[in-house]
């Protein structure tokens, strides 16, 4: 069996416009760097996605953690595959200043099997520095 062709960051950057619901596509997110199994994303943090508190709020990050895994996933397979999330377990370990401007998403595929494909992600503020840290399942139908 050979290996499938490498996604092109701009293959996967066209899949966020095609494929998902526009409540992701207004995130912005900018494909910055694409291997198999692994892909790395711009988040932009603008006011939309800052709470009262000053920081960019929880569920802006999960929803990029989330998609970030599906290009990963993607990447991986050598192109979209309709699936969906099993599980998505996210730790909040330091807020992401709603001052910024952007934070990096990085993605990846751990173990890849028939049927379920296992992940992390890892979110860094600005500054490179580890803001939230997820794992993640992920069905493929």
């Amino acid at each position: 069996m050979t290996a499938p062709a490498p996604v092109s960051i701009a293959a996967l950057q066209t899949l966020l416009s095609e494929v998902f619901a526009a409540s992701v596509t207004e995130l912005n997110l900018q494909v910055l760097d694409a291997q198999p199994g692994v892909v790395t994303l711009a988040l932009p943090i603008t006011a939309r996605h800052v709470h009262g508190g000053g920081v960019c709020c929880g569920q802006t990050l999960m929803a990029a953690a989330d998609t970030a895994m599906v290009l990963a996933v993607s990447s991986q397979l050598g192109g979209f595959k309709p699936m969906t999330t099993v599980q998505l377990q996210t730790s909040f370990l330091r807020p992401v200043p709603g001052d910024s401007g952007q934070a990096r998403v990085v993605a990846r595929v751990l173990r890849a099997g028939k049927n379920l494909v296992f992940g992390e992600i890892e979110i860094l503020d600005a500054q490179g520095r580890l803001a939230t840290h997820s794992t993640t399942t992920y069905a493929i139908l």
